[in-house]
């Protein structure tokens, strides 16, 4: 027998010597919730139920494997025949026992994402839209998951809620989807989706099935159920119907994630749903100072549609969060990398620290005073800025114009047109080497020479290039950027990339960077800078950076020092999550980037920015920043200084 009273606090013995029925624990940041599911699974084997009856489903197989592992240390039984491991995995194992009922056969293959994007580019090709003016198999693969994920009552409603701007495709594209499923039947294989789409349709039409399954596992046990799509609650209903002893583990002020279908409806309707579940709160956190939760815990409070509850911490004190004004970005980026010095200085490693973000262009300036102050940084949220296909597009046509003679950079943007694949675009570039002025071939004389190209795709490189000439006559980079992203570069995002939206915020945030270079050339040569820098510095066997992150990202994650960038009106809460109706998400967002900090948090924000059209415009603090009482930060104003 464990020692309960000494390994857990009261609120964690309450969920773990919970008798039976469906329960419902709403676990805040910190509090300890691996530790309770964990804790719960090793009870329920120490009282007694078999381990095949019990299913954990966790949103990686690495975490109910560590889970699992940790049991069989605290109770000394084997746990191999517990199932446990995410949907997809135990959705898996479900179908190779009943794959006939749906339509398969028993070897069927699973395709994994770029599987399933070759297929539809397949299918592309044979239908004859693999031009440049429709959806890329990228695109549609995310639109048809998130279909299926959400339980959409056709295609089409997928289409308006996820990607607007497709509309005008959707006849095309509710034919492809059919092709799509047809096709896989036909090859004998699933995709990721498929293993919750035909898990689900197998109870539902199988009722014998539904209830042998409801009576096998008589202990259901989910853990971030804030983070289940609809097909996945749907899936948990159906499972746990009969037995009902079914526990599912969240945090309603984390559900932040409604961009990749996760509803945040699952876990405040479970209630409603199960109007006999207990609901248990964890709210004893043992991460953050109270200081900090101080602060967390008023902001989330001006959310209406939540579990109430008070994070405290088990921790002595320590300092206020600190706002800080700063005149512009770049002062801002100053002003993290010398603080963060001083604390390195002080003791703290910078792997024990992290800069968080709302979106990703807001660490334009961090990243570059990081690169040249030489201290080394890991990028959480992906690649580096400068570093992404989309920017990388962008730029190339910039140094063509400063350089014709960078093949590389010429054969990237060829691409980007209508009807220049790679061969087209290697016979270009002969022509373009054989003239004396590659640019003025551009604008318009390599009309007559490129025979394999559309007039229309000529039409468009000579509007594109004439553009960009008079911007670069004018020494304006930002100019050049947005205009090669208004007559060319949009249109092409908005067919190729699944979230074209925030990439074009990327861009935009760009050409504002580039606002404050008189020319291209110190534009350019500034940039080059990015890949100057070795990514790790190894100081003996360890590899010490700083993190950068977007807040999703970071979710789940901790540590020592945060420092929370760009908390601007208009910036975060991001507009488009307004106009959504997504405000609260918004405010949650900022309520998991602030109970990331153990010890020290700082956030900031700027009172002038740069627009190309405008100039200089004043900001303004983010209204979550506002939302905080006095008394729960200090104040730090260095935009006066």
């Amino acid at each position: 027998m464990r020692d309960y009273e000494r390994e857990l606090n009261e609120e964690q013995k309450r969920v773990v010597f919970h008798e039976a029925g469906p329960m419902l624990v709403i676990a805040g940041a910190g509090s300890g919730k691996t530790r309770v599911v964990t804790y719960r699974v090793a009870r329920l084997l120490e009282i007694g139920v078999s381990p095949g009856s019990i299913l954990l489903l966790t949103f990686t197989n690495k975490a109910a494997r560590e889970m699992l592992r940790r049991v069989q240390e605290l109770v000394g039984v084997e746990t191999g025949s517990i199932w446990g491991g995410t949907f997809h995995h135990v959705g898996n194992l479900i179908l190779r026992r009943h794959a006939e009922l749906v339509g398969l056969k028993d070897a069927f293959s699973i395709l994994d994402n770029e599987d399933a994007r070759d297929l539809i580019h397949l299918l592309l090709k044979e239908e004859g839209l693999t031009t440049k003016r429709f959806p890329k198999a990228e695109v549609l693969r995310e639109l048809f998951s998130y279909f299926v994920n959400t339980v959409k009552a056709d295609i089409g409603e997928a289409v308006l809620e996820k990607a607007r701007h497709l509309l005008e495709f959707q006849e095309e594209i509710e034919r492809l989807y059919r092709l799509y499923t047809e096709r896989k039947r036909r090859l004998n294989v699933v995709d990721f989706d498929d293993l919750l789409l035909l898990w689900k349709r197998l109870l539902e039409e199988n009722e014998h099935l539904r209830i042998g399954y409801g009576l096998r596992f008589s202990q259901i046990l989910v853990d971030e159920y804030q983070d289940t799509n609809k097909i996945q609650a749907d899936i948990v209903d159906l499972m746990g119907g009969v037995g009902r002893n079914v526990m599912v583990v969240g945090d309603d002020a984390q559900s932040i994630y409604s961009f990749r279908g996760a509803r945040f409806e699952n876990i405040m309707e479970f209630p409603k749903r199960y109007p006999d579940a207990t609901i248990f709160r964890l709210s004893k956190n043992y991460r953050s100072t109270k200081e900090i939760l101080s602060f967390a815990n008023a902001s989330i409070s001006h959310n209406r549609r939540q579990f109430r509850k008070e994070l405290l911490s088990q921790r002595e004190g320590g300092d206020l969060p600190t706002i800080v004004c700063l005149t512009d970005t770049q002062r801002e980026a100053r002003f993290v990398v010398e603080t963060l010095e001083g604390l390195k200085e002080r003791g703290t490693p910078l792997s024990r620290m992290a800069v968080l973000y709302r979106a990703h262009y807001q660490c334009i300036d961090l990243q570059m005073e990081l690169t040249r102050r030489l201290i080394p940084f890991e990028v959480r949220s992906g690649l580096r800025f400068f570093e992404q296909a989309h920017i990388k597009d962008v730029l190339s046509f910039l140094k063509v114009m400063l350089n014709p003679s960078d093949e590389l950079s010429l054969k990237r943007c060829l691409k980007i047109f209508p009807g220049v694949g790679r061969r087209t675009a290697d016979s270009l570039v002969e022509i373009l080497r054989a003239g004396a002025d590659p640019i003025s071939l551009l604008r318009g004389g390599i009309a007559g020479r490129a025979k394999k190209v559309s007039k229309e795709a000529l039409g468009l490189m000579a509007k594109v290039f004439s553009e960009l000439f008079q911007s670069m006559k004018r020494d304006s980079p930002s100019s050049m950027i947005h205009s090669v992203v208004r007559s060319l570069y949009r249109d092409y995002l908005l067919l190729n990339f699944p979230n074209p939206h925030s990439r074009l915020e990327d861009l935009e945030e760009l050409a504002n960077f580039a606002a404050q270079y008189k020319n291209l050339e110190e534009f350019l040569s500034d940039l080059s800078l990015m890949g100057g820098l070795d990514e790790d510095v190894v100081l003996g066997d360890r590899r010490e950076r700083l993190v950068l992150s977007t807040i999703h990202q970071a979710k789940g994650l901790e540590w020592d020092v945060v420092f929370l960038i760009g908390c601007n009106e208009g910036r975060f809460p991001n507009p488009r999550a307004i106009d959504d109706g997504n405000l609260e998400e918004e405010r949650r967002l900022f309520y998991v980037a602030t109970t990331r900090a153990k010890n020290l948090l700082f956030l900031s924000y700027v009172t002038y920015g740069f627009d190309r059209l405008e100039g200089t415009v004043p900001l303004f603090p983010s209204r979550f920043l506002k939302e905080v009482p006095e008394g729960t930060y200090r104040y730090l104003d260095m935009a006066s200084l």
